[in-house]
């Protein structure tokens, strides 16, 4: 099958995906409701299973076990995203309705993003083949970074982008509706709603740099971890609208994605130190199902019980975690989110 004809194909398809998603399902301001957020993201995982069924039939066996790994593995990651967007967004108190349009331009800038780090990552594995003990290395070390941050609490209001933002341009007081760039007087204002595009921007910038060498460990195939990159990013604020309410209840899911870091990365190590696939990729599948499955599962069956005041604690773990720019906070205790300055 001519490869060029798949990208086109491929890339058409996710074109009239976010056209739909844009123009029909999410047309105006509305709040999305969780059961509408659960059966779209159950639509974006159908989508990504069909898809793998087709890499199987029309490509090799090899090629679907290594979508669905990249797949797992991207989607798995994306939920570490969501922890962070619940926390900037509790910060600056945005509003529902103006979350999924943040969400949404930061979804089209990482689809951009993505492709151009997988391409470059593509072509500098193929010229210089030791960068994938680089890559290993920087993923295990991400992984643990990640086990020793899993308590740590970032202070957003001393967030550099953010401090940076608003002592070089002109930000309005609260939002403006759904606007990014307001014009008063003849000079033109950003809002705080821009802030956080900025913040969630960069959120996605810092983990694409561990997710893309992730699946990197995988496969080399730029079309395979493409296309997972991309299944696992439209489901993205599907997923996110559904698990808001209960993500504190998934506070020990950071534990298994730093251990799903960390063995991807050995993963890569020990596969180029021996020249072939020594940890294969259903192996790899597989523990990475029971890493992050542990870890659900784990959250689940702690906080099923919980006294009112326990799950208050709990939900305060959702704060416990870390914001690209944000220093770690020393007071520990829980601060109100801020509203919009």
């Amino acid at each position: 099958m001519d490869m060029i004809w798949l990208w086109i194909g491929f890339n058409l398809f996710v074109i009239l995906l976010l056209a739909l998603d844009l123009g029909v399902l999410h047309r105006g301001d509305r709040v999305i409701a969780v059961r509408e957020a659960l059966l779209l993201s159950l639509g974006y995982v159908m989508l990504a299973l069909l898809f793998a069924a087709g890499i199987f039939a029309f490509m090799s066996r090899e090629a679907g076990y290594a979508f669905l790994t990249g797949y797992f593995i991207e989607k798995s990651l994306s939920v570490d995203n969501i922890f962070v967007f619940v926390l900037i967004f509790m910060h600056f108190s945005v509003p529902p309705q103006s979350q999924y349009r943040v969400l949404f331009w930061g979804v089209l800038f990482a689809l951009v993003l993505r492709g151009s780090l997988i391409w470059a990552g593509t072509a500098v594995i193929d010229t210089f083949h030791w960068m994938i003990y680089l890559f290993g290395a920087f993923l295990v070390f991400t992984g643990i970074k990640m086990l020793v941050t899993v308590s740590q609490t970032p202070d957003l209001d001393k967030n550099r982008v953010a401090v940076f933002m608003r002592r070089h341009f002109r930000v309005t007081e609260g939002f403006v509706g759904q606007q990014f760039f307001v014009r008063r007087n003849g000079l033109l204002y950003m809002t705080p709603l821009f802030i956080t595009l900025v913040l969630v921007e960069l959120t996605d910038v810092v983990f694409a740099l561990d997710s893309i060498p992730a699946i990197f460990a995988i496969t080399t195939d730029p079309f395979i971890i493409y296309t997972s990159n991309v299944f696992a990013i439209l489901g993205l604020r599907a997923l996110y609208f559904a698990l808001v309410g209960v993500i504190h209840r998934f506070h020990y899911l950071k534990y298994g994605l730093s251990l799903v870091l960390i063995f991807v990365g050995v993963k890569m190590l020990v596969n180029a130190y021996f020249g072939t696939k020594l940890i294969p990729t259903e192996l790899a599948l597989l523990i990475t199902a029971v890493l992050i499955g542990g870890s659900m599962v784990i959250s689940i069956v702690r906080t099923r019980n919980l006294t009112e005041a326990e799950r208050t604690a709990e939900a305060d773990k959702v704060g416990s975690w870390w914001v690209p720019g944000s220093p770690a906070r020393s007071d520990k205790a829980k601060q109100p989110p801020k509203s919009p300055k």
